[in-house]
């Protein structure tokens, strides 16, 4: 299998690493959906990063000293903290929302990197794409439908999420290819793993061993989502792999329909079809361009 696997072009390998990768990004999610019945979000965010950071450090420990010297702590922090951030609004939004849902309205992250890439990153952003932002937001408008009936507090959730993952991209730009992206996964994990410390006492309930390998699911998922997104970005260029994140929609949803009874409703469906249609306009704009952008995978 291996043998023929590497017998595949490059653009092939990278693709079904990276459906790989977002499969495993959505096995989490399902997984801590399940969890918030049981458990406060607090707690499962815990989880999501202790048991990365911790397998992490098993892993790469012959290498861990080297790995974890960084010639920019401030960044690693600023941009650690935006996906802190991206968790605690993704992981709080799935506890309340059906996956489908939340899922659909965080994929606008892409529209909010090409906003941020023109205001922080002094980025050209031509009328097309603006255009494609511009009908990407409608559609989050639809599923969130603020005024209606369906509309709460937690509809926003994923959205604040979107924005945080967004700026934690465009912080991570400014690395460059100067920083090791094994430098950046550690320090993700480690400041996560930080802060929900700090955060979960107050809230905690002490699992089980059937609930502890759950909770260990999520952070081990989570990592290998993380490996396999790395493997596609070492073989593929970016801007090819982009569209690939969006099949997250489907998988998320897979699992609220079979795990959870949440089927999406007509507004879901085209709000979630308007927003994939513009950050694949986006996309083709960049590729003919010859820009290479950095995958919107949910990386929580």
């Amino acid at each position: 299998m291996i043998n023929s696997f590497n017998g595949l072009s490059t653009t092939a390998r990278a693709s079904i690493l990276m459906i790989i990768g977002v499969l495993f990004f959505s096995f989490m999610d399902g997984i801590a959906k399940g969890l918030s019945t049981n458990f406060h979000t607090l707690e499962i965010i815990w989880a999501r990063y202790f048991f990365q950071f911790l397998f992490s450090c098993l892993i790469l420990l012959p290498n861990l000293t080297q790995l974890m010297r960084t010639k920019y702590p401030k960044l690693q922090l600023i941009r650690s903290l935006f996906l802190f951030g991206g968790t605690m609004g993704f992981f709080f939004a799935i506890a309340y929302m059906p996956l489908a849902d939340a899922t659909a309205i965080f994929e606008v992250a892409p529209l909010i990197i090409t906003t941020l890439a023109f205001v922080v990153l002094k980025e050209r952003v031509d009328l097309r794409r603006w255009i494609a932002v511009i009908v990407g937001l409608l559609g989050a408008l639809i599923i969130i439908r603020p005024g209606s009936s369906a509309f709460n507090i937690y509809s926003l959730l994923p959205f604040f999420a979107a924005f945080c993952f967004a700026c934690y991209t465009v912080s991570t730009r400014f690395l460059g290819q100067e920083e090791n992206p094994w430098t950046s996964f550690l320090y993700t994990g480690l400041i996560g793993t930080i802060l929900a410390t700090l955060m979960v006492p107050s809230v905690w309930q002490t699992p089980d061993l059937f609930q502890w390998l759950h909770l260990a699911a999520v952070g081990a998922f989570g990592m290998i989502g993380h490996f396999f997104l790395i493997r596609a970005l070492f073989i593929g260029e970016a801007s090819f792999l982009a569209p690939f994140a969006y099949i997250s929609l489907a998988f998320n949803a897979l699992w609220g329909v079979l795990f959870y009874n949440e089927v999406p409703d007509i507004y879901v469906l085209i709000g979630s079809a308007i927003i994939v249609g513009a950050g694949i306009i986006i996309w083709r704009i960049e590729t003919k361009q010859k820009k290479k952008i950095i995958v919107p995978a949910p990386q929580f």
